[in-house]
C-alpha cells in the first residue's frame, strides 16, 4: 500500500512562508508556485490557499513580515547616538543582507495586495521608524524639508543594499555595513551627523 501524505501540519502557514523564502533566495520571486510550495511542505496542493488564497496573498504575508522585521531592526537603534540616522541606514543595509528574500518582495508593490491591513500597518511602522531618524536631526542639519531628507537617506541605504544583493558593486565586500557607514561619513548627500 502506498504511503499517503500527512495532511495535518503543525504550522502550515510558517512552513509555506519558509519554503517560499527559500525559493525566492535561490530562484527569485518568479519561481514561486503555491502548488510547488505545497509539495515542499508535504501537504495537499490546495492547503496553502487556505492561508493565502493566492500567490499575491503569500507574497503579501512575506512583505508584511519583512516590514515588521525592518521596523524592529530600526527601532533597536539607540535614540541617543550622535549618528542615529547613519546607524539606521547601516541597520537597513544589514537587514537587507540578512533577509534578501523579504527585501526582494517588500518593494514589489504590483505583486502584493497593497490594501491588506496587516501590510499597511507594518509598512507604516517601518516608515515611522525611518522618519524618526530624520526627525531626530537638528533642524539646521535636516534642512527645510524633512520628508526629502528622509527620502534621500532611504534611497542611499536602499540603493546600496540593492546593489550589494545584486552583485553589481565592483568588488565583493567582506563587510558591506562597514563600507556603507564609511560612504555615508565621507560622501553624504544628506547632511547627516
Amino acid at each position: 500500500m502506498a504511503a499517503t501524505p500527512n495532511y495535518h501540519h503543525g504550522d502550515l502557514r510558517r512552513a509555506v512562508v519558509s519554503a517560499a523564502l527559500e525559493v525566492i533566495r535561490s530562484d527569485g520571486v518568479a519561481a514561486i508556485s503555491l502548488r510547488d510550495l505545497a509539495r515542499r511542505a508535504e501537504v495537499s496542493h490546495a492547503a496553502p490557499a487556505h492561508h493565502f488564497k493566492d500567490k499575491a496573498g503569500l507574497l503579501t504575508a512575506i512583505a508584511t513580515e519583512g516590514f515588521e522585521l525592518l521596523a524592529d531592526a530600526l527601532a533597536a537603534v539607540p535614540a541617543d547616538t550622535g549618528h542615529r540616522l547613519r546607524d539606521m541606514g547601516v541597520r537597513y543595509v544589514e537587514f537587507a543582507l540578512a533577509h534578501p528574500a523579504h527585501f526582494e518582495v517588500m518593494f514589489r508593490t504590483r505583486l502584493l495586495h497593497g490594501d491588506d491591513p496587516e501590510l499597511v500597518t507594518a509598512r507604516e511602522r517601518a516608515s515611522r521608524e525611518l522618519s524618526s531618524g530624520v526627525e531626530g536631526l537638528p533642524a539646521a542639519r535636516r534642512g527645510p524639508d524633512a520628508r526629502r531628507a528622509g527620502l534621500a537617506a532611504w534611497s542611499l541605504a536602499h540603493g546600496f543594499a540593492a546593489l550589494q544583493l545584486s552583485g553589481s558593486l565592483p568588488a565583493p565586500d567582506d563587510d558591506p555595513a562597514r563600507t556603507f557607514r564609511a560612504l555615508i561619513d565621507a560622501h553624504s548627500v544628506v547632511d547627516l551627523p
